[in-house]
């Protein structure tokens, strides 16, 4: 087992003490009469005209409004998103009701509730672009500083490609914005399998398992547990999830309000007093879900579990027994050659010198055989006292790596090294029926 020193367990006990520093401010009680003064609002629309068979959004919608909100921090913030996004769809001009364009004091209120949400929505989306930076990179550097690291950032980077290209063909194929949240939100729970993958080292990181040498277990065990029904994340969600509930409960009684009265203006138009109390809706709403992001970036930022540890994977590198060391005499040379079968392997290597009381250097270079024979440089010769690097393969044969002391009349050169193959990592297709456990 690595060496954890200097690192506390994450338990949920340990996140409750950190959480007791940073409680948050309740809610006004603005948010529980307005969502009440929305909801009866709804009610009379509906019972002077109840859903038709084929208005299958509301339908959908009044389901929802019934139902309880997710339980899951992220699921939420995806909701608000997806509400946000609905909303502000339903206040374009070319959504609005013909009557209601005619009205230009309804509707420059209604042009300054969309600022209001595209201000707030953007917000949001930098907010889970910045956490999900934040995770991603903090768990990197656990990772031993070497190609383990680079193979996991490049798949992750791969992965995010292909997520995007599958919402980019559903947009483009005219998919509906629920449809196309209901993707984001399954691509969400793939991040979470990746990173309980990762801790267990299966899935596409089966091939790592080998070289997982050097990665702190703590780490591991975080990774795998963090999402767990009662694991740390469940902590959070008792502390911080109820604040979270009532504004996702509440931006879905805006989002359905709209809905119905744009459906049922030609019959009844809004009241003064129903557009006061969406305005009020609207502002209470923005501010406090911004309030309530503000400070959940602090608490993130701030938690234990992203504790700046740069030197951690460094360390446990250079304790790892995967490294050799060999006295290089001067005048000579040292060789390794990796065979390599597959195209598309990633090829690493790390090495340094142990330095004297005079800073030596020592000159490496990489070339390859071909299986007709045929030599190529792969990296230059150049004189260094550390590197790290890695490539992906193009062709199948023979890898060797040359350390150089041949320039040196006087002195040997210690040599501290590690070289491998790692196989292509293929992402293995989920079939039709298979299930998150």
């Amino acid at each position: 087992m690595a060496s954890t020193e200097g690192l506390v367990p994450i338990t949920r006990r340990f996140l409750a003490s950190y959480y007791d520093k940073y409680p948050f401010a309740p809610l006004p009680d603005d948010v529980s009469r307005l969502s009440d003064e929305i909801r009866s609002i709804t009610s009379d629309l509906l019972k002077d005209s109840p859903p038709r068979s084929q208005d299958e959004e509301e339908i959908v919608l009044l389901k929802e409004a019934e139902g309880e909100p997710p339980h899951k921090i992220d699921e939420n913030m995806w909701k608000n998103r997806e509400h946000m996004e609905e909303i502000l769809f339903l206040l374009d001009k070319s959504r609005c009701p013909p009557a209601l364009q005619n009205d230009s004091e309804l509707a420059s209120v209604l042009s300054i509730l969309k600022d209001k949400f595209q201000k707030t929505l953007s917000a949001l989306q930098a907010f889970q672009a910045k956490n999900s930076d934040h995770i991603f990179n903090t768990v990197m550097t656990y990772m031993p500083q070497d190609f383990r690291g680079t193979l996991i950032r490049k798949q992750k980077e791969r992965s995010e490609r292909n997520k995007q290209a599958e919402v980019d063909v559903l947009v483009n194929s005219g998919g509906s914005i629920r449809d196309q949240y209901a993707v984001l939100w399954r691509q969400q729970m793939d991040r979470r399998r990746q990173l309980a993958q990762l801790g267990l080292a299966t899935g596409v990181y089966k091939t790592l398992v080998k070289y997982l040498v050097g990665v702190p277990q703590v780490l591991l065990d975080f990774i795998r547990q963090i999402n767990d029904d009662d694991g740390p994340m469940e902590e959070q969600r008792q502390r911080y999830g109820p604040p979270l509930y009532s504004l996702t409960v509440m931006v879905l009684l805006i989002r359905l309000f709209i809905s119905l009265a744009w459906g049922r203006f030609e019959a009844k138009k809004l009241t003064r007093d129903q557009v006061a109390v969406l305005e009020q809706a609207v502002d209470v709403y923005t501010n406090e879900f911004e309030r309530f992001l503000s400070f959940i970036s602090e608490v993130f930022a701030n938690s234990p579990f992203f504790i700046s540890a740069e030197a951690v994977g460094a360390l446990e590198a250079r304790n790892n027994d995967d490294y050799k060391e060999v006295n290089i005499p001067a005048g000579k040379t040292h060789e390794v050659s990796l065979s390599v079968e597959s195209v598309n392997s990633y090829i690493a290597w790390d090495f340094s010198l142990t330095q004297g009381k005079m800073n030596m250097d020592i000159g490496f270079s990489v070339e390859c055989t071909d299986p007709s024979g045929q030599k190529a440089l792969i990296l230059p010769y150049r004189r260094y006292e550390s590197d790290q690097g890695n490539f992906s393969t193009c062709i199948s044969g023979n890898y060797k790596f040359i350390w150089d002391n041949s320039y040196s009349t006087f002195f040997k050169k210690v040599l501290r090294y590690k070289v491998d193959c790692i196989p292509p990592v293929v992402e293995p297709v989920q079939s039709a029926g298979e299930t998150d456990a």
